[in-house]
């Protein structure tokens, strides 16, 4: 069984596609992101998560958004249950020749990013359009109007954020009303800083997206802040990953989770759902 959330007003599953590494540094290639996102629907799976900024540094870009449009039209499973989640306002560069993340979020370059990935996805309208990163040089209210603009000129239903802080969810449900639905940070068991952001989203019937829900990149002393998954990941017979998916998925009906993969058996492991005991929440909180 996959489980399915409310998010706005898409009815989706609580766990979701972070298309990410199947287009970025260290991908393993076309075919297997086109047979990864393939297993993932077959798998129940109805809610992908892309970006504009999802290449390689110096490479061809939205080649994740074109991944995602390529994979649903040769994929034979009903496209109009599936929710597409695109960012706008991060770009891919190199800093001393390595591959990094810019910001930009000038509201024109937001606006011509929002509709170049409307073509790249192949859809009149954005389901789900979120604003990407905060950019130090443009003031907020300003980045948050043209994603405004853009659901006012019907390039997006929807509007989310993504790397916000409390201040600037306020800020944007200031001016994008009930358009705003989603809150996508950070938050995992070596990433709990923007636990005040899940409580705020509880508060106001926002749905809060966690990235990199299983770690992501961490350096080799974090890894013990996984050892109680893993010993209660062993007792039931399954991967850790699941055991912490499903303690994030534990923190509220608001919550969902978009774990990255690079194969099909990772995403497939992660959408199988696990319902912790309330001895098992408590030992890990």
């Amino acid at each position: 069984m996959v489980l399915y959330r409310e998010l706005g007003p898409f009815h989706t599953t609580a766990v979701g596609l972070g298309e990410m590494p199947l287009t970025i540094e260290n991908n393993l290639g076309h075919e297997m992101g086109i047979k990864t996102i393939h297993a993932a629907l077959d798998a129940g799976c109805r809610h992908i998560d892309t970006a504009w900024a999802y290449y390689c540094s110096g490479g061809e870009e939205q080649t994740g958004e074109k991944l995602v449009r390529e994979a649903l039209g040769t994929w034979d499973g009903p496209r109009e249950e599936v929710l597409v989640a695109t960012k706008v306002g991060h770009y891919r560069n190199f800093t001393d020749g390595k591959p990094t993340w810019g910001k930009d979020s000038q509201p024109e370059h937001l606006i011509a990013r929002a509709k170049e990935s409307a073509l790249a996805l192949g859809v009149d309208t954005i389901e789900l359009l979120y604003h990407h990163r905060p950019d130090p040089n443009v003031p907020y209210n300003e980045s948050i109007e043209a994603i405004k603009q853009l659901i006012d000129e019907g390039v997006a239903k929807y509007a989310g954020i993504s790397n916000a802080s409390v201040e600037q969810i306020d800020i944007a449900q200031s001016i994008l009303g009930d358009h705003l639905i989603a809150v996508q940070n950070q938050y995992s068991p070596i990433y709990r800083e923007t636990e005040d952001t899940l409580e705020h989203c509880k508060k106001l019937d926002l749905a809060f997206i966690c990235w990199s829900p299983l770690g992501g990149f961490r350096k080799p002393k974090d890894e013990a802040k996984f050892d109680p998954f893993r010993a209660i990941a062993q007792k039931r017979g399954v991967s850790y990953q699941r055991v912490v998916l499903a303690w994030e998925l534990a923190k509220g009906d608001n919550v969902f989770v978009i774990p990255g993969a690079h194969r099909p058996e990772t995403i497939c492991d992660s959408l199988q759902e696990l319902e912790l005991t309330e001895q098992e929440l408590a030992t890990l909180e």
